[in-house]
């Protein structure tokens, strides 16, 4: 049994943590995923902890404090989401205990966890019971208690352990939602994977990535009675401020703390880290520019997997294109027929993403910068891209205007009414008016039991979504694409394009075709491959 650990020791122990949970990602995303999949935690998690795991595999032999705090750093400016930003505090907090220690016994173990769970606390502003928070705070509260009975760590870091698992299975009778959803707390879940990878390298045995990746397992949920009505702020909005004043970030947290929850503010002598859950992401970003310059910025609906950062501190400066026209155009689809239809329309730019994929600002930032026009015009065909698409105007020299489509019928439908002659006034209002005009439809697939929108769904049934309501469920995809049909022959839509996505054969396209065809004999029916994933069809009605 290990009694102490040394630098080289702990970095091993972080980088077997760091594989646990990216093995185990999907894993965790699977515990919090609404019909469509689309949790984050694991995600968020990973990408957190790897940031810690890639600077620790390049250094050599590090000694345990130049470890801890590395590990602290990284995760810090790395860190995703509220579950990433709790992980890094709590190795934020485990490395100032270790500050000045050669080497970690079970006493100095035990203490360190204990300083991580009061960074943690101290730092979300209204911490929940049966969160990773609760999970840590009882891990650590039992580890101090083993280290009066015995000084080695192995010892004390399993007793940890142990009433970690405890207190994990316990999160499902304390959280109101996890009770509905029937699951443990994915943020909870993924700290116990962290405490077991580390002991694993402590006996020798680390936790290695296996070759082609870590795989999708996937663990079962019920998802039954989840309402997405109990998301009371929608968009999860992160930055990072490099500090350039000297005023109080507690002030900057009583500000925050009224226009949201789910608030975590960290800050140390160069940034302020900020997470918080709010309805108007402007205002927070806009109050937080009186503390410093911006690093990053990251705003998202709180359904999205994937995120990234609008600005690095070791990026270099954006080429920006010069301008040789006054006008041009970037959207976002996913789908190489999508990308080709926009293509065929004028755009200059395709931004990879869409439902579950969601570009980032600096994703958008990029894209925008290559086009060689005064003005860019930015269509994201997605509601939850709208936020941080208009985040891109103030981040280049170019004057970006987001037209605010949400689904792609809608981009194309803007697409069509675009004229490059015309003025950037002109172009705006035309572009922007043109969205009322057409009727969105989606067909895609539950991946878990739900009641939603008053819905019974099962997992596997087809989803039919009209505008931005749940339209109906079959195991019958034919029954939905029936009942689409005669809605748009009813409201009396004279055209109609469908977009069959990967997933669909084109022979069973065509059959839906044939079937609108037939059901709205007075409308123009037109097929096109989208290639698009998530929905195996799209479909505009006009």
């Amino acid at each position: 049994m290990r009694q102490t650990i040394n630098g080289s020791d702990l970095r091993r122990l972080i980088i077997s943590a760091a594989a646990s949970i990216e093995i185990n990602k999907q894993k965790l995303n699977e515990l919090n995923v609404f019909p469509v999949p689309d949790g984050d935690t694991g995600t968020n998690m990973s990408m957190t902890i790897n940031a810690a795991a890639g600077d620790l595999r390049k250094a050599e032999d590090p000694d345990l404090e130049k470890a801890a705090a590395m590990a602290a750093s990284a995760m810090l400016r790395g860190a995703r989401g509220n579950s990433g930003v709790i992980l890094s505090l709590l190795f934020r907090g485990i490395s100032k205990k270790l500050k000045g220690a050669t080497v970690c016994d079970g006493v100095l173990w035990a203490n360190a966890l204990q300083e991580g769970v009061d960074a943690a606390y101290k730092a979300v502003m209204k911490p929940a019971e049966g969160t990773i928070l609760t999970v840590a705070r009882l891990a650590a509260a039992k580890a101090c208690q083993a280290a009066e009975e015995n000084n080695y760590i192995e010892f004390v870091h399993d007793a940890a352990i142990e009433e970690a698992r405890v207190a994990l299975a316990n999160t499902v009778n304390q959280n109101p939602v996890l009770k509905k959803a029937g699951v443990v707390d994915a943020g909870g879940k993924g700290w116990l994977l962290v405490l077991e990878a580390m002991a694993a390298a402590l006996r020798g045995e680390d936790i290695i990535v296996p070759e082609g990746g870590a795989g999708d397992v996937k663990e079962q949920a019920d998802f039954a009675d989840f309402d997405t009505e109990d998301i009371t702020f929608t968009y999860c909005t992160e930055f990072i401020i490099s500090r350039e004043n000297d005023m109080d970030p507690e002030k900057l947290r009583d500000f925050l703390s009224s226009l949201g929850d789910s608030l975590v503010l960290v800050d140390d002598e160069e940034i302020i880290k900020v997470h918080v859950h709010t309805n108007d992401p402007g205002k927070a970003l806009h109050e937080a520019m009186d503390y410093g310059s911006f690093v990053t910025v990251k705003i998202e609906n709180m359904r999205l997997q994937h995120t990234e950062k609008v600005m690095s501190e070791q990026e270099l400066a954006p080429k920006i294109a010069e301008p040789e026209k006054p006008i041009g155009v970037v959207t976002v689809c996913a789908g190489d027929g999508l990308k080709e239809v926009f293509s065929n329309l004028g755009v200059d730019g395709v931004i990879s993403g869409g439902q579950t994929m969601n570009p980032s600002t600096q994703d958008i930032l990029e894209v925008v910068n290559t086009v060689p026009a005064e003005t860019v015009f930015v269509l994201p065909n997605n509601k939850n891209i709208i936020m941080a698409a208009e985040q891109v105007n103030a981040l280049t020299p170019k004057n970006v205007i987001v037209i605010p489509s949400k689904t792609v019928p809608q981009g194309v439908t803007a697409m069509l009414s675009f004229n490059p002659d015309g003025s950037v006034e002109e172009n705006t209002e035309a572009m922007t008016e043109v969205l009322s005009t057409v009727d969105t439809m989606q067909i895609t697939y539950a991946a878990r039991n739900s009641d939603f929108d008053g819905y019974d769904i099962h997992e596997g049934d087809y989803l039919a979504i009209y505008g931005s309501a749940l339209f109906g469920t079959s195991k019958d995809i034919k029954v939905l694409l029936r009942t689409l049909a005669e809605k748009v022959r009813d409201e009396g839509k004279e055209f109609v394009t469908i977009y069959y996505g990967q997933d669909i054969q084109e022979k069973h396209a065509k059959k839906a075709a044939d079937l609108f065809a037939q059901i709205c004999p007075d409308a123009d029916v037109n097929l096109i491959c989208g290639g698009q994933p998530v929905y195996y069809y799209l479909i505009s009605a006009e």
